[in-house]
C-alpha cells in the first residue's frame, strides 16, 4: 500500500494492511491546535505584515514614513482647530488629542479590516495548508507595527508641553495595554473574521459604525464635557476604556479602576466568544471563501 505523505496531514493516521485509520480528533482540539499553531509561527504572520506593508509604499521616497508624516499632518492640524472650537488651553488639549487619535487609530483600523480577515487570505487560504489564526495575527501585527511608527508623532508634543504630559514610570503601562488590545484583536478578529467571510456586507456596516463609534468616544473631547446620565456613554464604551490604555499611559498618568474593569470583562467575553465560535464554524471557513 502506498504510504502516506506526513507533510500533507495534521493528524498522524494508523496505516495497517487493508485499511487506513485516522484518530477521531475533535473539533475543539482542532481549533486549540489552530491557534497554538498560530502564536508558534508567528516568523510567518511577521513577514507577512511586513510585507504588507513595504508593498504599500514600494518606490515611494519616505516608505512607511508617510504613515507617521500622514498622521502627524492630521493631529497636529486637528488639535489646532477643534483647540480653538471647544476653546480648550492647547497646552492640555493637544497631548490628550494626539494620544487619543494614535490609540483610535489603532484600534479602529484593527476592527475594520479584521472583517476581511480571511477574505483578504483566501488565495493563501486556499492553496497553503497554514493555520486560520495566521491571518489574524498577520492583520493585528500589521497594525501593531503601523502603530509604532505612529507613535513618534507625540515625541514633539511631550517635548513642548511636557507639563501636562510627562514621560514616567506610568509610561511602561502602555506595554500591558498593547499586550491588552493584541489578545482582543485575536480574539474578537476570529469573530469578526469568520462573520466577515460569511456575510459580505458585514464590513460596510462596521465601517459605519466605526464612524459613529468615533464620535461618541472621548477622542476629540474630553470626558468632562459629560455630565448627569449621559455619562453612561462614558462608562458603558468598551472602546473609551481600550483607548485609555494607551493614551493614558502616555501622558504619565494611569488608567482607571472603571477602564481595567470594562476591560478584563470585555476581554473574557471575546476569549470566550471567539473560541466558541471558532471550535463550532472553524471546519466552515474556506467553504464561505
Amino acid at each position: 500500500m502506498t504510504a502516506l505523505n506526513p507533510d500533507h496531514y495534521s493528524i498522524d493516521a494508523v496505516v495497517n494492511e487493508d485499511t487506513v485509520i485516522f484518530p477521531d480528533i475533535t473539533p475543539f482540539q482542532h481549533a486549540l491546535a489552530d491557534i497554538k499553531d498560530g502564536f508558534a509561527q508567528w516568523r510567518i504572520w511577521l513577514m507577512l505584515a511586513y510585507q504588507d506593508i513595504k508593498l504599500r509604499y514600494r518606490r515611494s521616497v519616505l516608505g512607511p514614513f508617510w504613515l507617521t508624516l500622514s498622521m502627524a499632518i492630521t493631529v497636529y492640524t486637528m488639535g489646532f482647530l477643534y483647540g480653538k472650537i471647544f476653546h480648550q488651553d492647547l497646552e492640555s488639549y493637544y497631548p490628550f488629542l494626539v494620544a487619543g487619535m494614535l490609540s483610535w487609530s489603532l484600534i479602529s483600523t484593527i476592527v475594520m479590516e479584521l472583517t476581511e480577515g480571511f477574505l483578504g487570505a483566501d488565495v493563501y487560504i486556499k492553496q497553503i495548508k497554514l493555520p486560520y489564526s495566521v491571518y489574524i495575527h498577520r492583520l493585528v501585527s500589521r497594525n501593531m507595527i503601523i502603530f509604532f511608527h505612529n507613535i513618534f508623532v507625540i515625541v514633539p508634543i511631550l517635548i513642548i508641553y511636557h507639563t501636562h504630559a510627562k514621560v514616567n514610570l506610568n509610561t511602561l503601562l502602555i506595554i500591558p495595554g498593547l499586550l491588552f488590545i493584541y489578545l482582543n484583536g485575536i480574539s474578537f478578529g476570529v469573530i469578526l473574521a469568520m462573520i466577515g467571510a460569511r456575510y459580505r456586507d458585514v464590513l460596510q456596516i462596521v465601517k459605519s459604525l466605526v464612524q459613529v463609534i468615533f464620535f461618541v468616544t472621548p477622542v476629540m473631547w474630553g470626558p468632562q464635557f459629560l455630565h448627569g446620565r449621559a455619562q453612561f456613554i462614558i462608562d458603558w464604551n468598551p472602546f473609551y476604556a481600550f483607548i485609555e490604555l494607551i493614551r493614558a499611559p502616555l501622558l504619565g498618568t494611569v488608567p482607571t479602576l472603571n477602564n481595567m474593569i470594562m476591560v478584563a470583562c470585555v476581554t473574557t467575553l471575546g476569549v470566550t466568544l471567539s473560541l466558541w465560535m471558532f471550535i463550532r464554524y472553524r471546519a466552515r471557513i474556506v467553504y464561505w471563501l
